[in-house]
């Protein structure tokens, strides 16, 4: 075999590789987003239920406060103030659970893998931030029985302190949730605990499949 041969028989054989590796690049990436798809899928059925459950939630918060107001007594102004803070927050929960729900179904899954990546990290970051201002409420859930007519005047001194050190606590940890819960601490088991009924692993899991993809190009 002359060497002319030989050198073409290399560049056959290269092109077959490129090719083959071609394929299998293709291949791997529709693989990967039908994976990622499908775990996006569940992720869009959990923010459906969502925004059902909180639909009914704050029509539920919203008659009672409703109420209150229209019957307003200044007895009523913790329940007021507490109650209307809690109603907000799951309002904001409830304007996220339809914002993520849009942002998944704008994922295009034929699209730029790069694309693809900025859309989920962008899902993640906004998960952590819904959760964290969720914790916001705890503290009004501590005073919205509270009446200003026996509170503080005629109640009893222990238990206006333990008033105090229950709310002061329950803010104290919301204050600490709301700092500590950011996605830089994202691989700490603590945080996957407090994080997960947010829906974030399912994003996690569909970057985990992007990221093999970039990982079999390198």
């Amino acid at each position: 075999m002359e060497e002319q041969d030989i050198i073409q028989l290399w560049k056959a054989q290269d092109a077959k590789l490129e090719q083959s590796l071609a394929i299998n690049k293709k291949v791997l990436t529709e693989l990967q987003a039908y994976k990622a798809q499908s775990v996006l899928q569940s992720l869009k059925q959990r923010k459906g239920w969502g925004i059902v459950i909180a639909i009914i939630y704050l029509v539920l918060l919203g008659s009672v406060l409703s109420v209150a107001i229209a019957h307003y007594s200044s007895a009523a102004n913790y329940f007021i103030i507490s109650m209307g803070a809690i109603f907000l927050i799951n309002v904001k929960a409830l304007a996220d659970y339809i914002k993520h729900l849009v942002w998944i179904n704008n994922i295009d899954f034929d699209g730029s893998v790069i694309e693809i990546q900025q859309k989920l990290n962008k899902l993640q970051l906004s998960l952590v931030q819904h959760t964290r201002i969720m914790y916001l409420q705890f503290p009004f859930w501590t005073t919205f029985f509270l009446s200003s007519k026996w509170f503080p005047q005629a109640t009893p001194p222990a238990f206006i302190i333990l008033q105090i050190a229950i709310t002061g606590s329950f803010t104290w940890l919301a204050y600490w949730l709301y700092k500590t819960q950011r996605i830089e601490n994202a691989d700490n088991k603590w945080f996957k605990r407090l994080i997960a009924s947010s829906g974030i692993d399912y994003v996690q899991k569909a970057m985990g499949f992007y990221k093999d993809i970039e990982e079999f190009k390198a």
